[in-house]
């Protein structure tokens, strides 16, 4: 039987990851935003919400949901506080996106857009890797615009990433979002490799 052939969607922050997920969406392609699907469980799941409670205390849930700022500045500091919370989530997240897979099982392409795919592990689940990158100062410019924060804590958040030169080895595609050429047309011109992949 054919299945879906699986994409992943990676890059660091103000990449230029969720610019091309949307153009995607606009073609009629299916996308999985793995952080949205992370945040929606985080708030919605017993048992995720338990164990975060455990890690962090009672009063890291407001009625609004998690206290997503009080997380930040806690696992900012303590990189063994992330790795635990990563432990909690990331096994949800990755069962819950091959429950997305079987139900869009009729597609050609499925796409998952993840900032730490390498990281997480989720590569294991995609058959192709397409990698965004843009110089970081592009990067800091895009984040600053869309977030209104400091350039600084930008600049931080981007150190705390795995650069993209560990990532280019492991990816099959990658966009350079800040050369000034449309993206559409670099998407186009992949969507027409990943047909090749599938006819071979």
């Amino acid at each position: 039987m054919n299945r879906p052939l699986i994409v992943g969607i990676t890059g660091g922050i103000g990449s230029g990851k969720s610019t091309l997920s949307n153009k995607l969406r606009a073609e009629g392609y299916q996308v999985y935003d793995s952080d949205k699907e992370a945040k929606k469980l985080q708030n919605e799941h017993p048992v995720i919400r338990e164990k975060i409670q455990q890690l962090f205390g009672d009063d890291i849930y407001t009625d609004s949901g998690l206290d997503r700022k009080k997380v930040a500045d806690l696992v900012f500091l303590n990189r063994d506080l992330l790795h635990q919370l990563n432990q909690i989530v990331h096994p949800f997240v990755r069962e819950d996106f091959i429950k997305w897979v079987e139900q869009h099982a009729a597609e050609k392409f499925l796409f998952m857009e993840s900032a730490i795919l390498f990281e997480s592990g989720f590569n294991d689940l995609v058959d192709k890797v397409i990698l965004m990158t843009a110089s970081e100062d592009v990067r800091i410019k895009r984040v600053v615009k869309r977030d209104g924060i400091d350039p600084e804590k930008v600049r931080a958040r981007i150190s705390k990433q795995l650069p993209d030169n560990e990532k280019i080895p492991f990816s099959d595609f990658i966009i350079h979002s800040d050369d000034g050429k449309p993206l559409y047309d670099k998407m186009k011109k992949i969507l027409k490799e990943l047909e090749n992949c599938i006819s071979n």
